[in-house]
């Protein structure tokens, strides 16, 4: 399917860390206008923030949105804090997190626009994605105290 073929889609993310700093999992998926399933994805990333995983996870889905549109994509998260970061109202006062949001906006220049709206856990679409990120958290075996340790080293 090209690029020009989708004139707009919605992305749907999710990403967590069991402890915080944890074992930290992403998940996206991706409709198109018509509520088809394009992409959908769920990968671990290590130990890490919940906050950086939340980041992780758009920073992928819209990696792979490009792929089928350079249109409008409408965002979606159950993160308030990342969503209002992105639309401005709060500031990103944490050095990795101004990191990733720089790159967001950087990514959200290939298409002709992009929004970010945050939904409740209890929407359809965010809890499909919520459970594909459980289940890539359930994979890992990395207890969270030990992740901790090592993300401080």
């Amino acid at each position: 399917m090209g690029a020009e073929k989708i004139g707009s889609l919605h992305i749907y993310t999710d990403g967590g860390s069991r402890g915080n700093p944890g074992n930290a999992a992403v998940a996206f998926t991706i409709y198109d206008s018509k509520g088809k399933i394009v992409s959908e994805k769920s990968e671990s990333i290590g130990i890490r923030t919940n906050n950086f995983a939340e980041y992780t996870a758009l920073i992928l889905a819209l990696k792979e949105a490009v792929k089928y549109c350079h249109g409008k994509v409408f965002c979606f998260s159950d993160s308030e804090i990342m969503v209002r970061q992105l639309n401005g109202v709060y500031k990103v006062k944490v050095k990795h997190l101004k990191e990733l949001n720089k790159k967001v906006k950087e990514l959200e220049k290939m298409f002709e626009q992009a929004t970010y709206k945050h939904l409740p856990r209890t929407n359809p679409r965010i809890s499909r994605v919520d459970k594909l990120l459980n289940k890539e958290l359930d994979k890992l075996k990395i207890t969270s105290k030990a992740g901790r340790a090592l993300y401080r080293k």
